[in-house]
Parts: structure tokens; C-alpha cells; sequence
């Protein structure tokens, strides 16, 4: 027999609770004698209902992360948790530490997908030090699964502050930078000339204050040594009042254009221009604006998230530096911006840039494939008529060829490279 007393010292206590053969009674102090009732006990909670418990483990060595296991509550309130699998383990350990890796080149897309996504949700690629090395290993190993189409509209400061790692992206096939004002210049555009970026399909710099040099400096690669953006298909160059007639000579090397927009810059005699560039590329001057000139890209591919990141850290940045100058608020008082900005008007409109209206050009999808005996006639007749009667043409168009593709500047752009 067994006594189980709540308080022993206790002498007010009133009733001694006796078991018996698994029966539990209760015996009265004051009598000496047992009730022969059997209590039935109230189902007791093994935890209150406020109860809370906290995991610690190894904190020394595991910098007081608790991560490892996975609480999850029953339907009866009980708490249950299960450790997480090696696989997911190892994973956030890499993305914990994926600075110290080597090279990813042959481990599967499967796992660089996760492993990246991890890394990011890490900020990994935010940081001034070793982002740029951590996206350039998923860049050499995964190419355009990283990012395949990068939209940088009007994004001049994510340009300035992450040069390099906008630079990494290699295998993009589209490429947004209108509105940036970059200039002839600067060091993206000579970047976009290399053969890191052949395969880049579709290139849209509206207002970017090139002139006909700039196009030269990017299409020398083509002319000369047709490298660079061979593959180019869809061109955006409206908006930029320093191409002219000149400017479009240099075009005529991108043999693969399907699309060309050359509205409101420079270019006097449209005619002329319409003529050289069906011509020459077999492009077709549109009366329509075209749908493809409608800038509505979006980046797409695992760093998708990563590039938000970059212009949230950005625009908090600017916030701050306002919200340290109070001198703004002075000036915009006095008005004093208002004056600036109108000099700035002032200043650009000094240039009368004479811009051209709507000129879009495209290729058509059915070309005249019909009457093929006519065509190889024609072709025949040709050629007899250049062997019977000498022209001077060729040599103009000869002359011509070696003014646009072997100029000495040309030559020193491309020995820079």
C-alpha cells in the first residue's frame, strides 16, 4: 500500500488520499476511518494551456540556430517536431557559406536552382564583397538559366552601383536598358560588343544619347571581324537625336535584323534612308507602330528576385541621404530647383535636335518566294550584262565598303578590345 500526500509538513491539511490494490480512497483525518467510494480523478493536462517551451542545442557551436527541426501541432494541441533531411541541411549550410565554393560547373540545374534560391534568400549576392564572386559561380555554371531576359528601364543608378554584376550575366538574349542616358561612352555598351554577349537577340536603348559614333564604337566588332552581336535581331535606337544618315551606314552590317526602330532621331532625308535600309537589309519601313517597340519586358530567370533586391538597397539608400539633407527643403522654398531645372530645359533644347517622326522598320515573314524560274533568269541576265559591260559601281560600293568596315579608327577600337 501507498500514500501519495500533496503537502506532508502540512498540518491543515483535511484529506489523505490512500491506493489500495489500484483503487484510490479517501480517508478522513478527523474520523481515522476510509470512505469506501472510489474517486475517479479528473483528466489532468500534461502542459497548461499558456505553457511554452524553448530547444536549445549546442549554441557555442551552432550560433544559437534552431532551424534544424520542424515544430508542428497536433489536432489535440500537442506539440510534435521532426528534424529536417540531410539534403536540406547540407543545402543551407552551402548558402550559409557559398563564398568558399570552388566551382558548380557539373552539379545538376536541379540543385543550383535551390542552392541559389537559398544564397539569395541569404542576400548573399547583395553584399559588397563577396556578392559579385558568389553570382558569377552560378553564372559560369548555369549560363541563362541565371537570367535569360534582364530589364533595366530607366534603372541608371542599379547600372552604376552593380556594373560588374550586371556584367556577369552572360547568355542573355534580351536586354533593356532605355532611359538610362548612358552616352557613346560608357562601359556597358562597350561590354555589350564582346562575344560574351552573341547570343543577345533582342537590344532596346531608347534615349541613351548615342550618336553615330557610339554606333560605330558597336558595331565595329560586326564590320570587321563579324563578331559581337551577330545574332541581333530586334534593335531600339529611338530617341537618341545624335544619329543621323551617317549613323545608319554603320546598321547595315546587322545582317539578321527583323525589327529596327529609328524614331525621333536625327536622320534628315527619310526617303533615302527607307530606300538604303530595304535595300541592303531587306527591311520594310512600317506606317504602324509596331508591337514589339511597346517595352514590355520583364526579367525573368532565378536572379530575378536578386535584381529587386539591388534597387530596394538602392532606393533606401537615397532615402537616407534626402532624408540627411535638410538643405533640399531650403532650396525648394526659395525655389531654387524650379531655376535649376529650367536652365537644365533651357540647356538641352539649346541643341535644336531636328528629330524624324515615327520610323519603324520590319522584315517580312513571306518573302516573294514565288516565280523562282523568273528570279534565276533575272539573275542570269544579270550576270551577263556584268560581263559584257564594265561598270564603275563596283568600285564606289568597294570604296564605300572600306570607308565603313576598315577605317584606322576601327582598327584601334577593335586592338582595345
Amino acid at each position: 500500500m501507498s500514500c501519495s500526500l500533496s503537502a506532508e509538513n502540512n498540518p491543515d491539511m483535511e484529506s489523505v488520499y490512500v491506493r489500495e490494490n489500484g483503487q484510490l480512497y479517501r480517508v478522513n483525518q478527523a474520523s481515522g476511518g476510509v470512505n469506501d467510494h472510489v474517486l475517479r480523478p479528473k483528466p489532468s493536462r500534461l502542459f497548461s494551456k499558456g505553457f511554452s517551451i524553448e530547444l536549445c542545442m549546442n549554441r557555442e557551436n551552432d550560433n544559437g540556430r534552431t532551424d534544424h527541426f520542424i515544430f508542428t501541432y497536433t489536432k489535440e494541441g500537442n506539440l510534435r517536431y521532426s528534424a529536417k533531411s540531410l539534403f536540406s541541411l547540407v543545402l543551407n549550410y552551402i548558402a550559409d557559406n557559398i563564398h568558399h565554393v570552388d566551382s558548380l560547373i557539373g552539379f545538376p540545374e536541379q540543385i543550383g536552382e535551390k542552392l541559389f534560391y537559398a544564397a539569395d534568400a541569404r542576400q548573399k549576392f547583395t553584399k559588397p564583397r563577396t556578392g559579385l564572386g558568389a553570382l558569377q559561380k552560378f553564372t559560369d555554371a548555369y549560363g541563362s538559366l541565371v537570367l535569360q531576359i534582364l530589364c533595366l528601364k530607366n534603372r541608371y543608378l542599379v547600372i552604376s552601383e552593380k556594373l560588374e554584376e550586371i556584367k556577369s550575366f552572360r547568355d542573355l538574349t534580351c536586354l533593356d536598358l532605355s532611359c538610362c542616358k548612358l552616352g557613346d561612352d560608357h562601359e556597358l555598351l562597350e561590354h555589350i560588343t564582346k562575344e560574351t554577349l552573341s547570343s543577345l537577340i533582342q537590344l532596346l536603348l531608347k534615349d541613351n544619347c548615342l550618336s553615330d559614333a557610339g554606333l560605330r564604337k558597336m558595331t565595329a566588332p560586326v564590320r570587321v571581324m563579324k563578331r559581337g552581336l551577330e545574332n541581333l535581331s530586334v534593335l531600339d535606337l529611338s530617341c537618341n537625336p545624335g544619329i543621323t544618315n551617317k549613323g545608319v551606314g554603320f546598321l547595315l552590317s546587322f545582317k539578321q535584323l527583323n525589327y529596327l526602330d529609328l524614331s525621333g532621331t536625327g536622320i534628315e532625308d527619310m526617303m533615302v534612308v527607307i530606300q538604303q535600309i530595304q535595300n541592303q537589309i531587306g527591311l520594310v519601313y512600317s506606317e504602324v507602330p509596331l508591337k514589339e517597340f511597346d517595352h514590355n519586358c520583364k526579367t525573368e530567370g532565378w536572379a530575378e528576385h536578386t535584381v529587386l533586391q539591388w534597387e530596394h538597397i538602392i532606393q533606401e539608400k537615397i532615402n537616407l541621404q534626402r532624408s540627411l539633407k535638410s538643405r533640399a527643403a531650403a532650396q525648394h522654398f526659395y525655389g531654387k530647383r524650379a531655376r535649376a531645372e529650367e536652365h537644365c530645359e533651357s540647356s538641352q533644347g539649346g541643341g535644336h535636335w531636328k528629330t524624324c517622326e515615327n520610323l519603324q522598320f520590319y522584315k517580312r515573314r513571306a518573302e516573294v518566294c514565288s516565280l523562282p524560274l523568273l528570279k534565276k533568269k533575272t539573275e542570269d541576265n544579270e550576270k551577263l550584262q556584268k560581263k559584257r559591260t564594265p561598270s564603275p559601281k563596283p568600285k564606289e560600293q568597294s570604296l564605300k565598303e572600306k570607308h565603313l568596315g576598315l577605317l584606322m579608327e576601327d582598327w584601334d577600337l577593335l586592338n582595345s578590345y
